[in-house]
């Protein structure tokens, strides 16, 4: 282990490739290891000894966890490490791809992602899950005016006018719904609804980070940035943090 100077990782759910090489670039070994050994071997790397990983599910908590160790870690974007593949397209496996991660990582001008800290990644899921439930919000609204289409009833695209004209049209018994659909329309208007408080509360919480946050309090000073994205930028990009700092 004390002749390995970097190490190229590929990451799977059950199980992790490991490509090891010494100061020359010879292969020092190339094996597989169980997420619980993984850890357990990278402990017996020598200290500042890069440790380069793909970047997908799960490479921040890797990379967190091997900085601990005292390990140097860098993560690198997919689409940079293909090119290092000597195998190609048809040579992808979990050995190959760790090998070319480890040569990607001994490039001079390689880019590399930045480590996202646990709370970016915390502030991530709220994005992830407001979009998700922005998603589903909409398939909702679009929902409701396809059932009401089948009966005649055309509203705007618009949702606030829905909203608008969605309790007269279910309280009106002149129109051609159906009692059923009444009631199934009511049952989707209390999804959109529901939908609504969950985004609000996504609101709620990154506008605590953002009160919480020196750099996305410096973020939302910009023209045109709001909460959502000022906490987006801060958590993902490395600028924000320069831009914090120049600031001083």
């Amino acid at each position: 282990m004390s002749e390995i100077t970097r190490v190229g990782v590929d990451s799977a759910k059950y199980a992790i490739q490991v490509n090891a090489v010494d100061a020359a670039g010879k292969l020092v070994t190339n094996r597989q290891l169980s997420r619980e050994k993984f850890l357990s071997w990278c402990e017996q790397l020598p200290a500042g000894c890069l440790v380069a990983m793909e970047a997908c599910g799960g490479s921040h908590h890797w990379a967190r966890k091997l900085i601990a160790f005292g390990l140097s870690v860098k993560i690198i974007a997919a689409h940079l490490v293909a090119p290092y593949r000597l195998q190609g397209k048809s040579g992808k496996n979990d050995a190959n791809d760790a090998a070319a991660v480890c040569e990607a990582a001994s490039r001079p001008n390689m880019r590399f992602v930045s480590i996202k800290t646990t709370v970016q990644k915390g502030i991530l899921c709220v994005h992830s899950l407001r979009e998700g439930l922005k998603e589903e919000r909409t398939a909702s609204i679009n929902r409701i005016r396809g059932m009401l289409t089948e009966f005649g009833l055309v509203v705007s695209k618009n949702p606030e006018k829905l909203r608008e004209m969605l309790t007269d049209m279910l309280e009106n018994a002149s129109n051609d719904l159906s009692g059923l659909t009444r009631l199934v329309v009511q049952e989707g208007y209390d999804q959109w609804k529901d939908l609504d408080k969950r985004i609000e509360w996504c609101d709620e919480r990154i506008n605590a980070y953002i009160k919480d946050d020196a750099q996305a309090k410096v973020a939302k000073e910009l023209v045109g940035v709001g909460p959502v994205t000022a906490s987006a930028m801060v958590a993902t990009a490395n600028w924000a943090a320069a831009l914090w700092k120049a600031k001083g």
